[in-house]
């Protein structure tokens, strides 16, 4: 899921940005809690005052660097002649604008402008109800707003506000306790291991649950997705108990390489499902709950109550009409690159002398993955700015995260810059980013 911060601290990555964060809209940078200085004598509280200060000064220090590091990181990519991907929110101003060049194409501009939720805010509506099959879609802002509107309907009419997760979902990582805090929902987790939740965790969960939310992919597991046997076991053990299914499709869209099934057969599993207009398809944000008509109505309603219901909205209206005319069409083609790119990225750290590396998935079920590596962060950080701007290709533009002593991941993401790529090309931009490690620095 998306359109949100993160919730709670976490350790900051070689860019000075949250584990697991995304750059971009996502995201925001960490903010560490001071510390208190020592309590009891003057002299332990002139110690403390002078530790407390030296500490500030030492993380102010290294969250500037990492805020230079990131800014050379976005500047490296935005000049780099070749990348796996080019990430639209990204550029600069004039290049997002440019996007609405191409609004002619998808809706006729003499027709008035929206407001408060019609015209072409009614369009894209209809657009993605007949992609996904569904009844009715609403437009919302944000997904964070989507879903927690959705499952509050949900638990009115199961009379059971209880919904269980997986423990690694955007609500439970990213929203800073949105459900229970703002919705009177209570989240409970089916699992925390980083894979999605089995049939036999579904049925045999040990409280009652009024909805069960799936999100397809499980991006913070690494874009994981289940086989098709298990998404429809797991669906139907949720039945089993009476419980509703939601599907936190911020990236539903890539999905149906990995599944062999169009999207309205995959919609149709659940009963309410979620997308996000950004992530796959480059608009300027926004999203879309879609399901039976009786529910979009009622999510209207609270889509006005969570403050929703905004006057217009017809840039980013037509950015998601433009991003379902040109990127849906082509993500079968990025999720099969992906895993050419997935592939020889794996042999060129072999071939380059890294001790360890583990690209996840082996095979990428969409086209985004993640590469985990045996050097620190801020390490891996520094090499992959370094090649970017010395060679021109930009391999690893995400940031790292750091996931213990001298280990640390990032995502790959695969675009339509991403297809002029050969196998030897990523080979040769691995071992160029290989070379730019320092040996000392191996774990």
């Amino acid at each position: 899921m998306g359109d949100t911060a993160e919730n709670g601290t976490a350790a900051q990555d070689g860019d000075g940005r949250r584990a697991g964060a995304e750059p971009g809209p996502d995201r925001e940078p960490d903010r560490e809690p001071a510390r208190e200085p020592e309590q009891g004598t003057d002299r332990g509280t002139d110690r403390g005052t002078e530790q407390g200060t030296e500490q500030g000064t030492e993380q102010g220090t290294d969250r500037e660097r990492g805020l230079k590091l990131r800014e050379r990181r976005i500047a490296a990519c935005r000049d780099a002649p070749r990348a796996l991907a080019r990430l639209g929110f990204l550029g600069p101003l004039r290049e997002r604008l440019a996007l609405l060049d191409a609004a002619s194409d998808v809706y006729d501009l003499d027709e008035t402008a929206d407001l408060y939720g019609d015209g072409v805010v009614e369009a894209l509506e209809e657009r993605v109800a007949g992609l996904l099959g569904t009844e009715a879609a609403a437009f919302f802002p944000t997904g964070t707003m989507a879903q927690q509107v959705a499952l509050r309907c949900w638990a009115g009419r199961t009379g059971n506000p209880v919904v269980a997760l997986h423990g690694l979902g955007h609500p439970e990582v990213h929203e800073r306790n949105a459900f229970s805090r703002v919705s009177g929902l209570s989240p409970v987790r089916v699992t925390s291991e980083p894979r999605m939740p089995t049939a036999a965790e579904v049925r045999d969960f040990e409280e009652p649950f009024g909805a069960l939310m799936l999100e397809l992919p499980l991006r913070d597991a690494g874009f994981v997705l289940p086989t098709w046997e298990e998404l429809t076991e797991v669906v139907d053990a949720a039945r089993e108990r009476e419980a509703v299914v939601h599907f936190d499709g911020a990236r539903l869209w890539e999905c149906t390489v990995h599944f062999g099934r169009p999207l309205e057969e995959i919609a149709a599993l659940a009963d309410s499902v979620y997308v996000s207009f950004y992530k796959s398809l480059d608009g300027f944000g926004g999203a879309a709950l879609a399901g039976p008509a009786t529910l979009v109505e009622e999510a209207r309603a609270w889509r006005h109550r969570y403050g929703g219901n905004v006057f217009q909205q017809f840039p980013t209206a037509l950015s998601a009409l433009i991003g379902l005319e040109r990127e849906l069409p082509r993500l079968p083609e990025y999720v099969t690159h992906a895993r050419v790119v997935a592939a020889a990225l794996r042999e060129g750290l072999a071939e380059a002398g890294v001790p360890w590396a583990r690209v996840h998935p082996e095979v990428p079920h969409t086209h985004d993955f993640q590469v985990w590596l045996p050097y620190g962060a801020d390490v891996l950080a520094e090499a992959a700015v370094r090649a970017a701007e010395e060679t021109g290709a930009a391999l690893f533009a995400n940031h790292w995260d750091p996931k213990g002593p001298g280990l640390a991941l990032t995502e790959v993401y695969v675009r339509a810059a991403g297809l002029e790529w050969t196998a030897d090309d990523v080979r040769t931009a691995a071992a160029d980013f290989v070379r730019r490690l320092p040996p000392e620095a191996q774990a």
